[in-house]
C-alpha cells in the first residue's frame, strides 16, 4: 500500500489545475517533488514543503509515484521518453501516471516502453476543470493494468470522486475523447442559448434558474454560464488545450471512419477565436464568437 512513509510522489506540471492537485498530496502528508517549466508557478507549492526539481530525470530518480499534467501530446511524449525523461531513468516498481488529456495511441506507447522496465504507467485523464481541481471532485477515466490501478486508487481519491477503471492502456484517453465531443457541442448549445435569452430581452440569470434544473441541465450550464454573463473568461480550462483535445478526437473518430458534425462545428468556432487573440482565455469564451 503506498503511504506517505513508503512513497515520494513527483508531479510534473503546475498549471491551473496541477497546482491544486499536488497541493492535496502534500496536505494528505506525502511527500511532493515538483518540477515546471516555470519554477515561478510552483513557488506557493515549495512555500508549502514541496521540493523542487531542476528536470523530469530528477523526478524520476527520487519519486516512485510520479503524476504528469502538461500541455500537449508532445510535452508527455518528451516528458516520459526523452533522454532526461521519466521511463529512461525511472526505478523499477515505479507508478507513472499521466493526467494530461493526450492521444490514446502515445498512451499505449508510454505504457509498452515503460513496462520493458518494470514500471507500471497508466493513462488517467481528467474533467472538471479548475473547480474540479481546487474541490478534489474530478472525474478520473483510467486505462492501463487493473492491478496498477488499485494500486494507485489510494491517491486519486485525494483528487477525485468519480475514478473508473475503463479497460487497458490507451483506454482513459479515449474516455476522454468522448467527454471532450459531449462538451463540445454542448459549449455550443451553452452559448446559443444565453445569447438567445438576451435577444429575446431575458433575465438570463434569470433564464439560468429554469434550465439548469431542467432536461438541458450540464455541467457547462451551472458552472460556466453563469462566467459568461459576468464576463468573466479567465481560464479553467484554456481554449488552446480544448482545441488540442478537439483535434485529437477529431484524429480518432476519422480513423475509425466515423462522422462527428458537432464536433467539427465547434472546433471551427473556437478555431476562429484562438485567432483573434483569445486562445488563452477559458473555454467559457466560446460567448464572444456572438459578440466578436
Amino acid at each position: 500500500m503506498l503511504t506517505p512513509d513508503n512513497t515520494v510522489i513527483g508531479f510534473i506540471g503546475i498549471g491551473v489545475m496541477g497546482k491544486s492537485m499536488a497541493g492535496h498530496l502534500l496536505a494528505a502528508g506525502f511527500p511532493v517533488m515538483v518540477y515546471s517549466r516555470t519554477k515561478d508557478k510552483a513557488a506557493g507549492l515549495i512555500e508549502k514543503g514541496a521540493l523542487w526539481a531542476e528536470t523530469p530525470r530528477a523526478v524520476a530518480e527520487k519519486a516512485n509515484v510520479v503524476i504528469t499534467m502538461v500541455g500537449y501530446p508532445n510535452d508527455v511524449e518528451e516528458v516520459y521518453l526523452g533522454e532526461n525523461g521519466l521511463i529512461p531513468n525511472g526505478m523499477p516498481g515505479s507508478y507513472y501516471i499521466d493526467m494530461t488529456t493526450s492521444s490514446p495511441s502515445l498512451a499505449e506507447k508510454i505504457y509498452n516502453e515503460a513496462k520493458k522496465r518494470d514500471i507500471h504507467a497508466i493513462d488517467a485523464p481528467v474533467s472538471g476543470g479548475d473547480i474540479g481541481a481546487r474541490d478534489a471532485k474530478l472525474s478520473i477515466m483510467i486505462g492501463g493494468d487493473y492491478d496498477a490501478f488499485e494500486a494507485v486508487y489510494p491517491l486519486l481519491k485525494l483528487l477525485g470522486t468519480n475514478i473508473v477503471y475503463q479497460g487497458q492502456a490507451g483506454a482513459g484517453q479515449h474516455t476522454k475523447m468522448c467527454n471532450q465531443i459531449a462538451i463540445a457541442s454542448n459549449m455550443v448549445g451553452v452559448c446559443e442559448a444565453i445569447i438567445y435569452a438576451e435577444k429575446a430581452g431575458l433575465d438570463p440569470e434569470t433564464v439560468l434558474k429554469s434550465i439548469t434544473a431542467g432536461a438541458a441541465g450540464s455541467w457547462s450550464l451551472s458552472n460556466l454560464a453563469p462566467r459568461m454573463l459576468k464576463g468573466d473568461f479567465e481560464p479553467g480550462f484554456y481554449i488552446k488545450h480544448f482545441i488540442k483535445d478537439m483535434k485529437i478526437a477529431l484524429d480518432e473518430a476519422e480513423r475509425m471512419d466515423m462522422e462527428v458534425p458537432g464536433l467539427a462545428l465547434a472546433k471551427s468556432m473556437y478555431d476562429k477565436l484562438a485567432s483573434l487573440g483569445e486562445e488563452n482565455s477559458g473555454t467559457q469564451a466560446l460567448y464572444k464568437y456572438w459578440k466578436k
